[in-house]
């Protein structure tokens, strides 16, 4: 269950910038949490709201998991991940990570100056205050999931690997993700087509190995994930979408 919303942010990495039609305020999503397929583990939720910036439009997307059920007995999570984004740019201004993993707790605030390339970290837990150095077009973690939601995959081929810059906690690191090709699954809503993605991401106690997440994306104007499997270090953690309504675009399921 630990770092839920996590990978969720491994959702994408692609290429050529497109118009901002992905997704749109009000987009509510929702995901059932299962540990080993075996039972419910948790809910993570995804919700826009409108924001503002130096006068411009911008975006706020609150990010939601928690753990549910006997899970809670050994376990327990609460995590609450916010960015705020201008919508022009879909450069994130402001992050707040706030989360308790089993006892392991977090509770920061990242400013983000994209002029300067700087990045201002506020830790509530030991009320310090550090600015570190980025890169240009940085992301954050949740920001990076809704900038990559823009991006055209019509040609993505098969081992096509793209990485993003992104600011976390207090370091840089850079999310890749490898096209694995496009499929058709089923969901509770029914059969859609899917891209298909694989996120390298460090192999640590969390995770069995950099290849051990796959993400299934909409392969649609909305390209929401659907459906995300990692293989963990003990068992299995698998998200389905739950829920959904308030989407830019029609969703083509079929029965």
């Amino acid at each position: 269950m630990k770092k839920s919303i996590y990978i969720l942010g491994f959702f994408f990495s692609l290429s050529m910038f497109s118009q901002t039609t992905a997704f749109k305020t009000g987009e509510h999503l929702k995901y059932r949490l299962s540990y080993s397929s075996f039972f419910t583990a948790g809910y993570a939720t995804m919700d826009i709201k409108k924001a503002k910036h130096k006068g411009k439009d911008s975006f706020h997307v609150i990010g939601k998991g928690k753990t549910t059920g006997m899970i809670n007995w050994f376990f327990k999570v609460r995590d609450n991940y916010e960015t705020y984004f201008e919508k022009e740019t879909l450069l994130p201004y402001q992050f707040i990570r706030q989360i308790d993993e089993g006892g392991y707790t977090k509770d920061k605030k990242i400013l983000f100056d994209q002029e300067s390339y700087r990045a201002t970290v506020l830790n509530k837990e030991n009320k310090k205050i550090k600015t570190f150095s980025t890169e240009k077009e940085v992301q954050d973690l949740l920001s990076s999931l809704y900038y990559m939601r823009n991006k055209d995959i019509s040609n993505f081929i098969i081992g096509d690997e793209i990485s993003l810059p992104i600011f976390l906690d207090e370091e840089m690191m850079y999310m890749k993700l490898r096209f694995l090709g496009r499929e058709k699954i089923n969901t509770k809503f029914g059969e859609i087509k899917s891209a298909k993605f694989m996120p390298l991401v460090a192999s640590d106690r969390i995770f069995k190995d950099e290849e051990s997440v796959i993400i299934w994306v909409s392969d649609d104007d909305n390209k929401i994930p659907l459906r995300i499997k990692a293989f963990l270090a003990v068992g299995s953690l698998r998200a389905d979408l739950h829920k959904y309504n308030g989407l830019a675009n029609p969703m083509l399921f079929k029965n």
